[in-house]
């Protein structure tokens, strides 16, 4: 039995990320039986390629270099998550995204993809990178998700809309191949999504331009002209991503641990995706701690991790 997690974010969240990683190995009791990690995905901002979440900020190619060597030397894959969707033919060639493929360019990492432009780029470009459909594409026709899980992808993560549809999930010929995100925060079939998603891409793509002309991190988007078809207030003014681990669990498309357990492992599937790359630190705490930890180890693993974060300056003390 393995359950497979893909978890957020390897330049954010990078000590984050490896002290959990280092928790699972020296303290594997405490953990829900079969828990690995199956990679870190995220982006290195400003990467105009990047979608899902928008990411500010500046890593340095020491930095990049520092992260793929940390994550990949203890056996976990980096996975981008190149899916803006606005992307043009232009923005293939884009010098900083090309060269965080090219640095970790080296047969272990993975890119995830929605924009078909960037996709036949990285195929021909960067043969040797694992691909994953993302979720972004947003099917929900159950032939289509079907037809997308047996073309040429190592993963294909099904839109959360679908999460407990049963009868759907049953029929997919390879689950073993497909991802599940179990903590989505976003309303269930949402109207506005595709165009989230197509801010977001935007707002990445102006968010660069910005850093190239000033290096400053001082940016609204809102004041974006060249983008305004993009930004919509409605979106701006949701909250759904300021959810907590507990408010979660009253949407429907929420994946419970014991569910991962008892219903979908047994089904086939054991892909499973913890979104989080912009979420406060102490609400990703508990949302590793629901879905990893044995729930009567939690109390100590929850000391134990914040005990080590505050060790290495991850997060401050204040008394």
């Amino acid at each position: 039995m393995r359950a497979r997690f893909h978890l957020p974010d390897f330049a954010q969240h990078f000590m984050f990320n490896l002290i959990f990683a280092d928790m699972l190995k020296h303290r594997p009791e405490l953990f829900r039986e079969g828990v690995e990690i199956a990679s870190v995905y995220g982006t290195f901002p400003p990467a105009i390629w990047n979608g899902g979440r928008f990411a500010s900020g500046k890593c340095d190619k020491g930095f990049i270099k520092q992260v793929i060597k940390s994550f990949n030397d203890i056996g976990i894959p980096l996975r981008f998550t190149f899916t803006n969707p606005v992307l043009e033919k232009k923005h293939v060639h884009d010098e900083y995204c090309n060269m965080i493929m090219h640095l970790a360019d080296n047969g272990m990492n993975e890119v995830i993809v929605a924009s078909p432009i960037l996709e036949e780029y990285i195929r021909k470009t960067y043969p040797n990178y694992k691909i994953t459909s993302s979720t972004c594409k947003r099917i929900t026709e159950p032939e289509k998700l079907y037809d997308e899980v047996g073309k040429d992808y190592h993963i294909v993560v099904i839109d959360y809309d679908l999460n407990n549809h049963f009868d759907i999930l049953e029929k997919i010929p390879d689950k073993q191949k497909c991802e599940l995100l179990v903590n989505a925060c976003c309303n269930p079939g949402c109207k506005l999504r595709s165009d989230h998603y197509k801010m977001i891409g935007a707002e990445t793509l102006a968010y660069a331009e910005h850093m190239k002309k000033t290096n400053s991190p001082t940016f609204d988007f809102k004041l974006s002209s060249k983008y305004a078809e993009y930004i919509k207030d409605e979106i701006i003014e949701c909250k759904c991503m300021d959810r907590s681990v507990f408010q979660i669990k009253n949407l429907k498309t929420h994946i419970s641990p014991d569910a991962i357990w008892e219903k979908y492992i047994p089904m086939g599937f054991e892909q499973f995706k913890i979104e989080g790359r912009t979420i406060e630190l102490f609400n990703l705490v508990e949302h590793y701690m629901y879905y990893m930890i044995k729930p009567e180890c939690r109390d100590e693993a929850r000391l134990l991790f914040l005990t080590h974060l505050k060790n290495e300056n991850v997060i401050q003390a204040r008394f």
